[in-house]
This record gives structure tokens, sequence and C-alpha cells, in this order.
């Protein structure tokens, strides 16, 4: 694991504002993760298939390919988001600040 060490005259202000800033973007990226999911769930409703199912249906079979369909870009397009803010999100998590 990475370690970081800042040295200032205010040691605990500054490490009050990275904490309260991880919070911060933490709280911004689980938002976005909670309505992306939102998203994708009236995806899967309206199809009725689970995103994982599309997925396979849509990239790995020719069963979908042929369609032409600007939600299908965007479900896709959501699930590689929802990737993108889990990952973000857990490496904001596995921050842990010494005393």
């Amino acid at each position: 694991m990475a370690q970081l060490t800042i040295k200032c005259d205010y040691p605990d202000a500054v490490k009050l504002l990275v904490e309260t800033e991880v919070a911060r973007q933490l709280k911004q990226l689980d938002d976005g993760i909670r309505q992306t999911e939102e998203q994708l769930k009236a995806f899967e409703l309206k199809y009725q298939m689970s995103t994982q199912e599309f997925l396979y249906r849509f990239e790995e079979t020719d069963e979908l390919q042929h369609r032409i369909d600007m939600e299908f870009d965007e479900w896709v397009g959501q699930s590689r988001m929802l990737e993108s803010l889990r990952e973000e999100a857990d490496s904001l998590r596995a921050i842990e600040f010494a005393n």
C-alpha cells in the first residue's frame, strides 16, 4: 500500500480537510451509483432481462447486433459507467487515515 505524508504547520486541519473531501467525493459517487443502478433497473424491467444477460446477448452473440437502438447504446454506456463509479468508490473506501 502506498503511503502519503504531508508536512505542515496545521496537520489536524489538513487531515480534516482531506477526510471531508474524500467523504464528499464518496457521497457523490454513491449517489451516482444509485442513480445508474435505477436506470439499469428500468432497462431490465422494460426488456425483461438482466444487464448481464443483455450485455452477453449484445456483445457476444449476433442476436441483438442487427438492432440499431439508441436505448441499447445507452444501456451499454450505463453499465460501463456503473463499473467505473464502483471502482472509483472502492478506491476511496480503501483510503486509511493515520493519526
